[in-house]
């Protein structure tokens, strides 16, 4: 499926209508199953507005930074039954706590955690310890992240609409991003990729987060293991009291040339 879609729209410009064409990004549903492996459960466990790209890497993603699974092995296979449906297939005597997925059914892009049953449900355990004050990291690293992040965005670039999660290590070089209409489905696909990948926990690794950081996002992050945490907007309330409560660093308003560090300032150089 394509992840951008040109449109015909009308444009006004000094003071004059014009007929052209503008690219948007797609918006489209997916539902994320998982399926036992004698195949007595089969369940829808969510449905996200997500743009479609690495559709693999947002269902496992989702079910690590949930708390659903943990380890690689405990996945046989991950199925692709359509365009809009993906199926995480576990390994047997894989035990899973349905409870921990609870959601109305419905997920919308702009926010992963308004659909949670309960507020119960909303914290989920991290597996992964931080170490308090490691890593340490330059400040002027910070710097250029901003930068780098915006020459990578290339949905960004073309639609405007789009919101990217990215990975850099400690000296400031890109090593994974990931864009979507939902920036917990970026961060999902983030985390998804790492696993696979055997890459967890990220501890020694810098998040940047295009937009605000949420009580969301810092979570999944927490459930991935990074310990430094950068956005080019602000946080939110809850989202400093759960970074302080989990040790990470937390940055807000990353330019080229200032940020506010909310918690964790012991990791940051002088």
């Amino acid at each position: 499926m394509k992840n951008t879609k040109t449109i015909k729209i009308t444009r006004e410009k000094n003071g004059k209508l014009n007929s052209t064409e503008d690219i948007v990004a797609v918006e489209d549903p997916l539902e994320i199953r998982i399926q036992s492996h004698d195949q007595s459960m089969d369940k829808a466990i969510s449905i996200t507005m997500r743009t479609p790209t690495n559709d693999k890497e947002l269902a496992i993603g989702f079910l690590v930074t949930e708390g659903v699974i943990s380890t690689k092995n405990q996945i046989t296979d991950i199925v692709e039954s359509s365009p809009n449906v993906t199926t995480v297939c576990l390994a047997a005597n894989t035990k899973v706590s349905i409870q921990k997925t609870e959601r109305n059914f419905y997920t919308t892009s702009s926010c992963g955690v308004c659909g949670k049953a309960s507020i119960d449900a909303i914290k989920v355990q991290s597996s992964y310890k931080l170490e308090q004050g490691k890593p340490e990291i330059e400040k002027s690293i910070l710097f250029n992240l901003h930068k780098s992040l915006k020459e990578q965005q290339s949905l960004f670039t073309k639609t405007g609409g789009i919101h990217a999660a990215a990975i850099f290590n400690l000296k400031g070089d890109l090593e994974f991003l990931r864009e979507d209409v939902g920036r917990h489905n970026a961060l999902d696909k983030i985390v998804g990729n790492a696993f696979m990948k055997n890459l967890l926990p990220l501890n020694d690794k810098i998040l940047l987060l295009s937009g605000r950081a949420s009580f969301e996002l810092i979570q999944k992050a927490s459930m991935a293991g990074i310990s430094i945490i950068a956005a080019v907007g602000a946080p939110s309330s809850l989202a400093i009291e759960l970074a302080e409560e989990n040790q990470h660093t937390l940055i807000g308003f990353l330019k080229e040339n200032s940020f506010n560090i909310y918690c964790g300032h012991e990791r940051i150089k002088k």
